[in-house]
C-alpha cells in the first residue's frame, strides 16, 4: 500500500473509530458490536506501526503510555473561580437576592441597555477530579488539574486515556478552555474492586489518584469518565447565555451531563433542588451538591468577582453522604436463611443527615478484600445511601489494630458453621431462634402477608412463650392464649387474631414472597404466581421447566424446585392451607390487556430515573398492556426503557443486543400516555 493510500486509510478508520467510540460512551448508542471495532482498531495500529505515524485523533493514543517522570506545573489562561458555597436555603435566598440588587444598581445607572430579568440554571456538582482542557486550532494540546485556579499540573496523558474526552473537536476558529469534572462510575468501581489486589475506597479517590497517577496505564484501567460544563477562555467564539455555551460544547462532541434545569425564580430553583436531592442515590456517579448560574452573559459581567467567587454563581451543598470514623466492634448477625452477616459498630457520627452508629459489611471476603480483618479502633471510610444502613468502604490510614473475631459456630444457637460460597451458614435450621425469628418476622412484613402490628418482638415473644416456631402456627392462635402473654390485653390479641386472618386473603405473590424461598425475591414470586396462577402447580413445576421463565436461571430454578420438595416445606404450606389461607393468584393485570398492543407478552426492563413518572407507575402501565416487567436484563429481555442515569441494566442491554428506548416522549406513546 503507498504510503498516501495508507494515510489516507489512516485517516478513514480514525474518524470512523471516533464517530463509534463518541456513540458508544458519549451518546450510549453503539452502532456497531465490540468486535467489529476491535478489527478496526487493529487494522489502524498495523498502519501506524507500519508507517511510523500517528494522528492527532488517533484512538490509539488514549492507551497509557510509558511511566511519566513527573507533573509539569500549568498556567491556565483564564482562572478557575472557586464557588461560594450555600449551605441551606436560607443562604441562597441571600445570594439571589444579593445577585438581583446588583442587577438593581447596574440597570439603574445603564438605563439605555439594561440587563434582563434574572433566569437561573441548576447543574449537579460532581464529586471527582476538576479537569481544564486547552483545545488550540481543534486539537487537545493540554490538560490540567485545578490546582490552586491559576496554575495546575499538566496531565494530559492521563485525560486522553478518558474516552469521552474528544481528541479532536470541530471548532478550529481559536484557542479555548473547556472545564469539567473527571470521575469514575459506581458501576466501574464496583467491577474494578471485584479483581482489584488493592480495592479502591470510594469512587472520587479512583478519579483522583488515575488521573494524578504517573503511570498512564493505571489511569486507562480505571475506565473514567467526564462531564464537562463551563468554557473559560475562548478565542474566535462568544455566548449571549448559558444555553448557548452547553450548545457549543455537544455540537463539539464534548459529554455534558444531561440533566441541565432552568427557572425564572428562585423559589423554583428551591423546590427544583429537593427533587435532585431525592434522586441523588439513583445515580451511577458522586455528586454533593448543585451548581446555581446566572444564565445571562452580560449579566454575568456585570456583576463580576469577589477575590475568591464569581458572584453570578453559587454551589448548594448536600448532606455528606461519606465521612470517617473509628471501627469499634464487630458482631455477627444470623439471618432467617442461616447466613451469618458481619455488623460493624462505629463511633457515632453525623452522615448525611442522621447520627450513625451501625455499618454493614458484607462476609468475611468483604472484609478481608477491604484490608479491615486487623482495623479495631482505626478510622474507616463510611458511607450512606438512601435510607439503608452505611457501609464500610475501607481503611482512611495505613493505622494497624485489633483483629477481627470470625466465628465457627453459630451465635444463635452454637452449631458449627459452614462456609457456602462467600458467606458462612449456619445449617440448624429448626433449632436456631434467630432463623425462626426472622423466617416468622418476613412472613408478616409489608410486602409478604402484611400482617398488622405484627414486629420481630412479635415474632420473639411468640416464639418464648407460645412456641411458634412456623409461620403455620400462627394461624392456630387462640385469644385465651395471647391474653395470657405480657403486654398483650383483650384489645391488642384480638387485634393481632383479626389482622391474621385478613391475611389468609393475601394473593398468591404475596404468599410466595412469604414464604422466603431462597434466591428469589418480590419480583421474581409475582412473576411465578402470574405464570402458574396455581399454588399446586407451581409446587409440581420441574427445575427444567422453571428455567424457562424469565430471569430463572440454574440455581434459582434448583431453589425454587427444591424448596417445595422438601417435606417440611410441603407440611408448613398444608397446614396454612388447611387453616385457611387461600393463596390465590389475582386476576393477571393482562387478561383484559388488547393482545395486538406491541409489548402484549414482552419482557421489559425498568432502568435509571424517569422525569414524567416513577418508575412504579410505568410498571404499572406495562403490566396493564400485557407486559411482563423484569427487574433484571438477559436474554429473555424484550425490551430495557432507560431513563437518566440509567447503569449496569443499560450497559447489559447493549451488550446481549436487547433493544433500548431512551426516549421518555416515545414512551408515553408506546405507553398510550402521548
Amino acid at each position: 500500500m503507498a504510503l498516501t493510500d495508507s494515510m489516507a486509510r489512516m485517516q478513514e478508520l480514525v474518524e470512523e473509530l471516533n464517530a463509534h467510540g463518541h456513540r458508544y460512551y458519549t451518546e450510549d448508542q453503539p452502532t456497531i458490536s465490540d468486535k467489529e471495532y476491535d478489527v478496526l482498531y487493529d487494522e489502524l495500529v498495523a498502519l501506524e506501526q507500519s508507517s511510523g505515524t500517528v494522528l492527532p485523533d488517533s484512538p490509539t493514543r488514549r492507551v497509557g503510555g510509558e511511566l511519566l517522570k513527573g507533573f509539569e506545573p500549568h498556567r491556565h489562561l483564564s482562572r478557575l473561580w472557586s464557588l461560594d458555597k450555600a449551605q441551606n436555603t436560607d443562604d441562597l435566598l441571600a445570594w439571589a437576592a444579593r445577585a438581583q440588587r446588583l442587577i438593581q444598581d447596574y440597570n439603574s445607572r445603564n438605563p439605555d441597555q439594561p440587563l434582563p430579568p434574572p433566569e437561573y440554571v441548576v447543574e449537579l456538582k460532581f464529586d471527582g477530579l476538576s479537569l481544564n482542557l486547552t483545545y488550540s486550532g481543534g486539537e487537545l494540546t493540554q490538560a490540567a488539574t485545578r490546582g490552586n485556579g491559576e496554575v495546575g499540573e499538566g496531565i494530559l496523558v492521563q485525560s486522553r486515556t478518558i474516552r469521552t474526552v474528544p481528541l479532536t473537536i470541530g471548532f478550529e476558529g481559536g484557542t479555548i478552555e473547556v472545564q469539567g469534572e473527571g470521575f469514575m462510575r459506581l458501576s466501574v468501581l464496583e467491577e474494578y474492586n471485584k479483581t482489584a489486589a488493592e480495592p479502591l475506597k470510594n469512587a472520587r479517590n479512583g478519579a483522583a489518584g488515575a488521573l494524578r497517577n504517573q503511570d498512564p496505564k493505571l489511569t486507562a484501567a480505571r475506565r473514567l469518565d467526564a462531564f464537562f460544563y463551563n468554557i473559560g477562555y475562548a478565542e474566535g467564539v462568544s455566548f449571549e447565555n448559558h444555553r448557548e455555551m452547553i450548545a457549543f460544547l455537544k455540537d463539539n462532541r464534548f459529554p455534558v451531563n444531561p440533566y441541565t434545569a432552568y427557572f425564572s425564580t428562585v423559589e423554583e430553583v428551591v423546590a427544583e433542588l429537593e427533587r435532585v436531592v431525592a434522586r441523588r442515590d439513583q445515580l451511577d456517579y458522586l455528586i454533593d451538591g448543585a451548581v446555581i448560574k446566572l444564565t445571562d452573559m452580560r449579566t454575568r459581567q456585570a456583576l463580576g468577582y469577589t477575590d475568591k467567587f464569581p458572584r453570578w454563581a453559587v454551589a448548594f451543598k448536600f448532606e455528606a453522604e461519606e465521612t470517617t470514623t473509628i471501627l469499634e466492634s464487630v458482631s455477627w448477625e444470623v439471618g432467617r436463611t442461616g447466613k451469618i452477616t458481619p455488623l460493624a459498630r462505629v463511633e457515632a457520627v453525623e452522615l448525611a443527615g442522621v447520627t450513625v452508629q451501625n455499618c454493614t459489611l458484607n462476609n468475611i471476603g468483604d472484609i478481608e478484600r477491604k484490608n479491615l480483618m486487623h482495623a479495631l479502633g482505626t478510622r474507616v471510610f463510611i458511607r450512606r445511601s438512601n435510607d439503608v444502613i452505611p457501609e464500610i468502604l475501607g481503611k482512611a490510614d495505613d493505622e494497624s489494630g485489633q483483629t477481627i473475631e470470625v466465628p465457627t459456630t453459630c451465635p444463635g444457637c452454637g452449631a458449627p458453621l459452614e462456609m457456602r460460597g462467600a458467606h458462612l451458614f449456619c445449617n440448624n435450621r429448626l433449632g436456631c431462634k434467630p432463623q425462626t425469628i426472622g423466617r416468622i418476622t418476613h412472613f408478616a412484613s409489608r410486602d409478604c402477608m402484611d400482617i398488622e402490628t405484627f414486629s420481630g418482638k412479635t415474632a420473639e415473644q411468640l416464639y418464648d412463650e407460645l412456641n411458634v416456631r412456623d409461620p403455620a402456627d400462627l394461624y392456630v392462635l387462640a385469644l385465651e392464649d395471647l391474653v395470657k402473654l405480657q403486654r398483650f390485653g383483650e384489645k391488642k390479641a384480638a387485634n393481632l387474631l383479626a389482622a391474621l386472618e385478613k391475611s389468609k386473603s393475601r394473593e398468591l405473590g404475596q404468599f410466595l414472597n412469604a414464604l422466603g424461598i431462597p434466591n428469589t425475591g418480590k419480583a421474581t414470586a409475582k412473576m411465578l404466581a402470574e405464570h402458574y396462577g396455581n399454588l399446586d402447580r407451581l409446587m409440581a413445576a420441574e427445575a427444567e421447566e422453571l428455567q424457562s421463565l424469565p430471569d430463572v436461571g440454574g440455581i434459582v430454578a434448583e431453589s425454587i424446585a427444591g424448596f417445595f420438595r422438601d417435606p417440611l416445606m410441603q407440611e408448613s404450606i398444608a397446614r396454612m392451607r388447611e387453616a385457611g389461607v387461600k393463596a390465590e393468584a389475582s386476576r393477571p393485570a393482562a387478561a383484559s390487556a388488547d393482545a395486538s398492543h406491541p409489548l402484549f407478552g414482552k419482557t421489559v426492563v425498568l432502568t435509571g430515573t424517569l422525569s414524567v413518572m416513577t418508575r412504579d407507575e410505568a410498571a404499572k402501565k406495562l403490566e396493564a398492556l400485557g407486559a411482563k416487567v423484569s427487574g433484571s436484563v438477559s436474554k429473555k429481555t424484550d425490551l430495557v426503557i432507560a431513563g437518566e442515569s440509567a447503569g449496569s441494566k443499560l450497559t447489559k442491554a447493549r451488550e446481549l443486543g436487547v433493544e433500548v428506548l431512551e426516549d421518555e416522549q416515545e414512551m408515553l406513546k408506546l405507553l398510550g400516555d402521548a
